[in-house]
Protein backbone atom coordinates (compact mmCIF):
# COMPACT_ATOMS: atom_id res chain seq x y z
CA UNK A 1 0.00 0.00 0.00
CA UNK A 2 1.40 3.39 -1.30
CA UNK A 3 0.48 6.85 -0.64
CA UNK A 4 0.76 8.64 2.62
CA UNK A 5 2.55 7.49 5.65
CA UNK A 6 3.27 8.93 9.14
CA UNK A 7 7.27 10.07 9.17
CA UNK A 8 7.35 9.85 13.13
CA UNK A 9 6.89 6.03 13.06
CA UNK A 10 9.55 3.75 12.45
CA UNK A 11 9.38 0.36 10.69
CA UNK A 12 8.71 -1.61 13.90
CA UNK A 13 6.30 0.91 14.82
CA UNK A 14 8.19 2.49 17.29
CA UNK A 15 8.07 6.63 17.38
CA UNK A 16 10.89 8.56 16.71
CA UNK A 17 12.40 11.58 16.01
CA UNK A 18 12.21 12.33 11.88
CA UNK A 19 16.51 12.60 10.92
CA UNK A 20 16.59 15.58 8.78
CA UNK A 21 20.42 15.46 8.57
CA UNK A 22 20.17 15.15 4.84
CA UNK A 23 17.12 17.65 4.08
CA UNK A 24 18.26 21.01 2.25
CA UNK A 25 18.13 23.96 4.32
CA UNK A 26 15.58 26.03 2.43
CA UNK A 27 13.06 29.54 3.81
CA UNK A 28 10.62 27.97 5.11
CA UNK A 29 6.99 29.71 6.53
CA UNK A 30 3.75 28.76 7.96
CA UNK A 31 0.78 30.59 8.67
CA UNK A 32 -2.16 29.07 11.49
CA UNK A 33 -5.19 30.61 12.38
CA UNK A 34 -8.16 29.86 14.99
CA UNK A 35 -10.65 32.15 17.09
CA UNK A 36 -11.81 32.53 20.66
CA UNK A 37 -15.89 33.33 20.31
CA UNK A 38 -17.11 35.34 23.20
CA UNK A 39 -20.09 37.24 24.36
CA UNK A 40 -20.24 40.90 22.42
CA UNK A 41 -19.47 42.34 26.01
CA UNK A 42 -16.20 40.26 26.91
CA UNK A 43 -15.22 41.48 23.32
CA UNK A 44 -16.46 45.38 23.85
CA UNK A 45 -14.79 45.17 27.64
CA UNK A 46 -11.06 43.41 25.60
CA UNK A 47 -11.29 46.48 22.99
CA UNK A 48 -11.91 49.18 25.32
CA UNK A 49 -8.75 47.90 27.57
CA UNK A 50 -10.67 47.39 30.99
CA UNK A 51 -9.93 43.72 31.66
CA UNK A 52 -8.93 43.21 35.17
CA UNK A 53 -5.86 42.07 34.11
CA UNK A 54 -4.66 44.08 31.58
CA UNK A 55 -3.97 44.07 27.73
CA UNK A 56 -5.63 41.30 26.71
CA UNK A 57 -4.17 41.15 22.66
CA UNK A 58 -0.99 42.17 23.60
CA UNK A 59 -0.28 39.72 26.45
CA UNK A 60 -1.55 37.09 24.23
CA UNK A 61 0.47 38.36 21.10
CA UNK A 62 3.50 38.05 23.07
CA UNK A 63 2.02 34.90 24.75
CA UNK A 64 2.10 32.85 21.22
CA UNK A 65 5.49 34.68 19.87
CA UNK A 66 6.95 33.09 23.47
CA UNK A 67 4.97 30.00 22.67
CA UNK A 68 6.39 29.46 19.03
CA UNK A 69 9.66 29.30 20.33
CA UNK A 70 9.14 26.45 22.76
CA UNK A 71 7.71 24.35 20.64
CA UNK A 72 9.98 21.71 21.03
CA UNK A 73 9.57 21.80 24.53
CA UNK A 74 5.60 21.00 24.50
CA UNK A 75 6.08 18.92 21.29
CA UNK A 76 7.97 15.17 22.03
CA UNK A 77 9.04 14.72 18.61
CA UNK A 78 9.51 18.18 17.46
CA UNK A 79 12.82 19.75 16.50
CA UNK A 80 14.47 22.79 18.25
CA UNK A 81 14.26 25.38 15.66
CA UNK A 82 15.99 29.10 15.32
CA UNK A 83 13.02 30.68 14.42
CA UNK A 84 14.17 33.71 12.26
CA UNK A 85 10.28 35.47 12.55
CA UNK A 86 7.00 34.55 14.22
CA UNK A 87 4.40 37.27 14.18
CA UNK A 88 1.08 37.13 15.87
CA UNK A 89 -2.00 39.27 14.55
CA UNK A 90 -5.09 39.19 16.81
CA UNK A 91 -8.08 41.08 14.98
CA UNK A 92 -11.99 41.85 15.99
CA UNK A 93 -14.87 39.59 14.51
CA UNK A 94 -18.12 41.08 15.41
CA UNK A 95 -19.48 37.99 13.29
CA UNK A 96 -18.14 35.45 16.02
CA UNK A 97 -18.29 37.69 17.98
CA UNK A 98 -14.89 37.49 19.16
CA UNK A 99 -11.16 37.88 17.92
CA UNK A 100 -9.52 36.00 15.28
CA UNK A 101 -5.91 34.59 15.71
CA UNK A 102 -3.30 34.60 12.89
CA UNK A 103 0.33 33.07 13.31
CA UNK A 104 3.22 33.26 11.12
CA UNK A 105 6.53 31.44 11.72
CA UNK A 106 9.47 31.22 9.47
CA UNK A 107 13.24 29.78 9.26
CA UNK A 108 15.57 28.77 7.01
CA UNK A 109 16.36 25.38 7.79
CA UNK A 110 16.06 21.68 7.48
CA UNK A 111 12.49 21.03 8.78
CA UNK A 112 9.17 22.99 8.88
CA UNK A 113 7.37 25.11 11.20
CA UNK A 114 4.19 24.24 10.95
CA UNK A 115 3.68 23.26 14.85
CA UNK A 116 5.50 26.42 16.10
CA UNK A 117 2.83 28.42 13.89
CA UNK A 118 -0.32 25.96 15.25
CA UNK A 119 1.13 26.42 18.79
CA UNK A 120 1.70 30.44 18.69
CA UNK A 121 -2.16 30.20 17.73
CA UNK A 122 -3.05 28.03 20.09
CA UNK A 123 -1.30 29.27 23.48
CA UNK A 124 -2.45 33.01 22.15
CA UNK A 125 -6.17 31.74 22.17
CA UNK A 126 -5.28 30.03 25.49
CA UNK A 127 -4.12 33.33 26.66
CA UNK A 128 -6.89 35.24 25.74
CA UNK A 129 -9.47 33.02 27.48
CA UNK A 130 -7.33 33.41 30.85
CA UNK A 131 -7.24 36.86 30.77
CA UNK A 132 -10.87 37.10 30.20
CA UNK A 133 -12.89 33.89 31.89
CA UNK A 134 -13.48 36.27 34.82
CA UNK A 135 -15.68 38.21 32.33
CA UNK A 136 -17.15 35.20 30.61
CA UNK A 137 -16.29 31.58 31.36
CA UNK A 138 -18.25 30.46 28.09
CA UNK A 139 -15.80 31.59 25.30
CA UNK A 140 -14.98 28.79 23.06
CA UNK A 141 -11.66 28.16 21.70
CA UNK A 142 -11.66 26.98 17.75
CA UNK A 143 -10.50 27.05 13.98
CA UNK A 144 -7.45 26.21 14.90
CA UNK A 145 -5.86 25.11 11.45
CA UNK A 146 -2.85 25.00 9.24
CA UNK A 147 -3.67 28.11 6.40
CA UNK A 148 -0.62 27.40 4.15
CA UNK A 149 2.95 26.47 4.43
CA UNK A 150 6.20 26.85 1.97
CA UNK A 151 9.32 25.61 1.42
CA UNK A 152 10.86 21.87 1.58
CA UNK A 153 10.78 18.86 -0.18
CA UNK A 154 7.14 18.58 -0.10
CA UNK A 155 6.27 22.17 -1.69
CA UNK A 156 3.62 24.61 -0.64
CA UNK A 157 0.27 23.92 1.06
CA UNK A 158 -2.75 26.40 1.35
CA UNK A 159 -5.59 25.18 2.40
CA UNK A 160 -8.74 25.00 -0.02
CA UNK A 161 -10.42 28.45 -0.48
CA UNK A 162 -7.48 30.25 1.26
CA UNK A 163 -6.18 33.27 -0.70
CA UNK A 164 -3.41 34.09 1.84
Amino acid sequence: MSGPSLTHIDSAGEANMVDVGDKAETVRVAVAEGHVKMRSETLALILEGNAKKGDVIGTARLAGIMAAKQTSNLIPLCHPLMLTKVAVDIVRDDALPGLRVEAMAKLTGRTGVEMEALTAVSVACLTIYDMAKAADREMEIGGVRLVSKSGGRSGDYRRQGETR
